[in-house]
């Protein structure tokens, strides 16, 4: 498989790719299928059959195994082509062996051998019946990857196959195969045939197939986990039931952690929190004696964990009781919240119980009615309110629940209406346009007989891009630590785009609204002018004054504040300003007034808003432009380091980080001779502390029934 033409890729790299691909596919998906490999045509000789002149130069790399990165790594670099040749036959032979000896004892669902070859080797079919009569016995499935398609081009043979061969064809020519290769094929397609007579050569792909096929890494996936209870319709009427998530938002699992950079080891790093007082000796506290707070307005409730367990719901255990029936029609499905759907179904082995469920279910269809349900998952959960309605198939008949909102979730937003509205009213000609459009852009393609349908758009067959952009980048740099991560793969980009049939079929309806719903500039909005406006100074060629920032005393005063009135205290409207002026004013008091400002600032971060967090900033900027040019150096370096401190007890990392963006730090002696702070100081005051690691707080859900997987048909 060494071989290859000039400027292209050998088949054994091709090979490597797809096996990569696949082995990558298992690991992040956490599979739990185990893996050997075997290699053929190798130079040394290693396997459990091997005699003097059998089985030669076939050996066994990887007994069966979950697949990990060490796999992956081996794919990568030790795998080597090597200068002998082996019969593939026997390599099956050797892989059945391995099977066979290997799952004795193990619980499995079924044995599958997939063989990459580029058949340029010797092959003897003397044992051929023996390995299809063996691969049937123990219910063993073989596949092919060829770097050329089995199929001949020249229009005969299975139609469904050459379509099959002709969209996924490889770049290696069929014309070229050597005399080998085509015995090769010939002892190929009379195995696959002899093992499934009608449909044996669809388990022979190419490796450009291939590896289109495992360009998306695989779901992780999931052992369906029951969820039993008992359904209950007031006090007397009890079914045994069992549930399953059926829909549920997939999240990445967090296993991000701290490790040594050279070691790349966690026990290499240790991690101590210290609890200190904000005092000037910084006194240690036992975290023993520290207590949780709740903020409430601008007050902090102490509350311990014992307040709090005593505060929780308390459920007194599971729950799925009926509150009542309503019309389907009075469930409105934008109603639909929480993060699952519970596909509910009668107690396994319960005649009883399946009885008296399949009469609700039924009920409820035939009455277009649906059941509004308390469910309560264990006793450590809040209870919910949701819907339960029948959903009834061929081949089974649950009930669908879906988690409904209660009062504090529901938004409820004013518009006007825009029916009333003549401006507003569209056109024949644009409704009709819209609508033209509409069934344009429709994702169901259906053919001219109105009797096939197909889905060109098919979101549960969607893999999430994060994820696989996760995926992506974790497995370049388990092999590539210290190269840059890779662009993200077209395949990802082009996953949500537009299917290219509907982007073809609506540009002409597209063109046809863009006509009839023209854009018009209507200029400039007339600016209103305010009393600012008119009373301003006459400087319209200069800055716009409430942008440029004041640099003496002469820019501080104007026919602006003459028309406001005297001011005798920093308010809460223009607390800058006001600071400015009074600071400016005879005999005033310079602490006195800065301790107003201060105050200010404090109650600005009470809110926690981003609006009040830029008023509070451009307060500390002006404090520390007059503390520059009055020569309170100290006072303001005082008052900096106190919200410094006072920052990060009260958790205003927000506001502190657009102190640091703004680079307003400490006054050095650069700035003004009654500092002592150094520029390097003044630097350091602004870099960022380690942050603390806590523990994450426990959620409100305790757990939760798994996934619905294939155990159940759909």
């Amino acid at each position: 498989m060494s071989n290859s033409c000039p400027g292209e890729e050998s088949s054994l790299e091709q090979a490597k790719k797809v096996m990569t691909k696949f082995v990558q596919r298992q690991v992040f998906a956490e599979s739990k299928d185990e893996v050997a490999v075997v290699l053929f045509g190798t130079d040394g000789t290693r396997n459990g059959l091997a005699s003097e002149d059998q089985y030669q130069n076939i050996t066994v790399h990887r007994s069966l195994m979950l697949p990990d990165f060490d796999l992956l790594e081996d794919i990568q670099t030790v795998i080597q082509p090597g200068s002998q040749q082996a019969d593939f036959l026997d390599a099956i032979i050797v892989c059945m062996d391995l099977l066979q000896k290997e799952t004795v004892g193990k619980k499995f669902e079924k044995r599958h051998i997939e063989l990459f070859t580029d058949l340029n080797s010797p092959v003897s079919e003397d044992q051929l019946e023996i390995i299809v009569a063996n691969l049937k016995k123990t219910g063993t499935s073989l596949q092919f990857f060829l770097p050329f398609s089995v199929n001949d081009d020249d229009g005969g043979g299975d139609k469904s196959a050459h379509v099959h061969s002709h969209l996924h064809q490889n770049s290696f020519p069929r014309k070229g195969l050597t005399e080998q290769q085509k015995e090769g094929v010939d002892v190929v397609t009379k195995l696959m045939h002899t093992l499934d007579e009608g449909g044996g050569l669809e388990e022979i792909y190419t490796f450009r197939e291939s590896l289109e096929r495992l360009s998306m890494f695989k779901k992780i996936e999931r052992r369906p986990a029951p969820w039993t209870c008992q359904l209950t319709i007031g006090s007397n009427l009890s079914i045994r039931i069992v549930a399953y998530k059926s829909l549920t938002e997939e999240k990445v699992k967090k296993t991000w952690t701290v490790v040594d950079a050279k070691t790349l080891k966690k026990e290499d790093v240790q991690k101590e929190t210290v609890y200190c007082l904000n005092d000037d000796d910084e006194t240690e506290v036992q975290k023993d004696d520290t207590i949780q707070g709740f903020r409430y307005g601008s007050d902090i409730i102490p509350f311990s964990k014992e307040d709090e367990e005593q505060m929780k719901y308390k459920a007194e255990a599971k729950c799925f009781s009926v509150l009542g029936f309503s019309r389907a029609s009075q469930v409105q499905r934008h109603c639909y919240v929480g993060n699952q759907v519970l596909k509910v179904f009668a107690a396994k082995d319960d005649e009883n119980a399946a009885v008296a469920f399949s009469a609700l279910v039924h009920a409820l269809d035939e009455l277009k009615v649906v059941a509004i349900v308390r469910y309560v998952y264990d006793r450590r959960c809040n209870p919910q309110i949701g819907v339960a309605f029948p959903y009834i198939k061929d081949a089974y008949e649950c009930l669908i629940y879906v988690q409904l909102p209660y009062m504090e979730d529901v938004r409820q937003y004013m518009f006007s209406s825009l029916k009333n509205n003549k401006k507003f009213t569209p056109t024949a000609d644009q409704l009709s346009a819209v609508d033209s459009l509409i069934d344009s852009m429709n994702l169901v393609y259906e053919d001219d007989d109105g009797e096939t349908f197909e889905d060109l758009f098919k979101p549960s067959k969607i893999p999430n891009p994060h994820f696989q952009r996760l995926y992506q980048c974790l497995q370049h740099k388990a092999f590539h630590p210290n190269e840059p991560l890779p662009p993200i793969e077209q395949h990802l980009l082009e996953m949500l785009e537009m299917p290219c049939m509907v982007k073809e079929r609506c540009q002409v309806p597209l063109e046809k609204v863009k006509a009839l719903f023209p854009l018009k500039d209507v200029g400039k909005k007339k600016e209103e002018k305010t009393a600012q406006d008119i009373f301003k100074d006459d400087n319209e060629d200069g800055p716009n004054p409430k942008k440029q920032k004041i640099e003496d005393e002469e820019d501080s005063f104007s026919i602006i504040k003459l028309a406001e009135g005297s001011v005798t205290s920093v308010g809460s409207v223009n607390p800058a300003e006001d600071f400015r002026i009074l600071v400016r004013q005879k005999n005033a008091d310079f602490k006195d007034v800065s301790q107003q400002l201060i105050n200010r600032i404090d109650q600005f971060l009470e809110h926690k808003s981003s609006q009040y967090y830029m008023k509070g900033i451009n307060c500390i900027r002006v404090f520390r432009e007059e503390a520059v040019k009055l020569s309170k150096v100290r006072c303001f370096n005082d008052f900096l380091q106190a919200l410094k401190s006072k920052v990060e007890d009260k958790a205003l990392v927000d506001f502190w980080e657009i102190v640091v963006q703004d680079r307003i730090s400490l006054i050095t002696k650069d700035e003004a001779e009654g500092s002592s702070v150094t520029s390097e100081e003044a630097e350091k005051f602004l870099a960022p502390k380690e942050k603390r690691n806590e523990p994450l707080p426990a959620t409100d859900e305790g757990g939760d029934v798994d996934d619905l997987v294939s155990t159940i048909k759909t």
